[in-house]
């Protein structure tokens, strides 16, 4: 589930990469800068999608566990049309405020029009994105990892092979990376629904009288499951503000690491997805014992995995920096994380984990409180600090905080885990 999962995933986040990849090519740090702060206001928006997607695919896995079938096609069908009504009020509300988000974070300039013109374009096609996110939850919930993984896989193809033309082809720039964004989330919700709808025949009719029952439902595990998501990028927003005043470079160089960091850390994004629905069915089936199984495993398989990772980023540095033309403090930043700061990631995997446990065990408050933790009390504190003395010191703060609460998070889930094997 990992695996594939991990593949699908990647490839959603290596669209933003692919992206970054051919900007960089045209060799001007203004736009590889408003690539950055466009990247921060989007992770607000994934974070929603991605939290909305953990609550559908608790609610129709621990259905489908349970035996429900009916249940779970209704919940999918309205789980659908919910994610778009967001996501278009999103879109919509992004696009209006645009200027003030890109001014807190710091941008000016030439580097905040780019941003305003590049997140005008791809805003208001949020219900896209957001659909097909939702297309590949279903299909995992329903134990068809490999078709999840096509739904992404096939997005982010586009992107790879549409980039170039569009960019340099057409000479479009940087508008050209925008209009390829569009097609590739079209792209990806045409796959998905595919997969849902014809293949899997998951989609019931929807039901007037039941969806606001079965919104009630959905916002039980999706709602805090969204608050915790969203913690994340207003951390991520606190550290660009603050890597912001070292300059176009350092925002350049952390908008590299913060796409190379979801494409080299698949298998731990991902983790905390796949186990979910092993969780939540397995919990439906009340084989408490297998639940504390999953989560022993999957502690085992984070710490392979990020260590894989950390060893391959630490290899390839020097690649890295020359693939996306980075120098001075930029490649600075790039070295430090592949070095060292990618360990912060064991800590990062170990909360992810733990987040999984708590939103599929009926504790999604608690994944909510680490989170907001995390981003307040161990990232504003400390990046502050490391404000003092450069960017690296900023990206050090952080990680600092995310081995507090990611430890802790990781003691507490076991011990849930715990007392549910000792009901049996």
């Amino acid at each position: 589930m990992a695996g594939t999962g991990a593949i699908g995933l990647v490839a959603v986040f290596a669209v933003d990469l692919i992206n970054l990849f051919y900007i960089s090519l045209l060799g001007e740090k203004s736009i590889a800068a408003a690539v950055g702060f466009a990247g921060v206001v989007s992770f607000f928006h994934t974070s929603i999608c991605i939290g909305m997607m953990i609550g559908i695919t608790a609610s129709v896995s621990r259905a489908i566990g349970a035996g429900r079938l009916q249940d779970a096609r209704r919940l999918a069908t309205h789980s659908l049309l919910l994610t778009a009504c967001i996501a278009a009020l999103l879109g919509v509300g992004t696009v209006l405020f645009l200027h003030p988000l890109l001014t807190t974070l710091g941008a000016g300039g030439e580097v905040a029009y780019l941003a305003q013109r590049y997140l005008t374009v791809t805003m208001p096609t949020l219900p896209l994105l957001a659909l097909g996110m939702t297309c590949s939850a279903l299909l995992r919930s329903l134990g068809d990892a490999r078709r999840s993984m096509v739904v992404t896989l096939g997005a982010a193809t586009v992107t790879a092979l549409m980039d170039p033309l569009f960019i340099f082809g057409f000479h479009l720039g940087l508008d050209g990376a925008a209009v390829v964004a569009v097609i590739s989330r079209s792209v990806l919700l045409s796959i998905g629904l595919h997969g849902v709808w014809r293949v899997h025949k998951l989609l019931a009719p929807w039901e007037s009288n039941r969806i606001g029952n079965d919104a009630r439902v959905l916002a039980m595990v999706s709602g805090p499951a969204v608050l915790t998501n969203l913690a994340t990028p207003v951390g991520a927003a606190f550290v660009t503000h603050s890597v912001a005043q070292f300059g176009a470079s350092a925002v350049a160089g952390q908008a590299t690491i913060d796409r190379v960091t979801p494409v080299a850390f698949g298998l731990i994004y991902s983790l905390s997805g796949a186990v979910g629905p092993i969780l939540s069915q397995n919990l439906g089936a009340k084989q408490f014992d297998r639940v504390r199984e999953a989560m022993r495993a999957s502690m085992w398989f984070m710490v392979i995995a990020v260590g894989a990772a950390w060893l391959l980023l630490a290899l390839l540095q020097g690649l890295l920096v020359r693939a996306f033309s980075l120098e001075g403090v930029s490649a600075g930043m790039v070295h430090a994380f592949c070095t060292w700061l990618a360990a912060s990631f064991f800590f990062a995997g170990a909360l992810f984990v733990a987040n999984a446990a708590f939103n599929n065990l009926g504790k999604p408050l608690w994944s909510t409180g680490f989170n907001w933790a995390r981003a307040t009390l161990g990232t504003i504190p400390f990046a502050w600090w490391g404000a003092h003395y450069g960017p690296i010191e900023v990206l050090a703060g952080q990680a600092a905080g995310t081995a507090i609460f990611g430890t802790v998070a990781m003691w507490i889930a076991f011990r849930l885990t715990a007392s549910m094997s000792s009901r049996k």
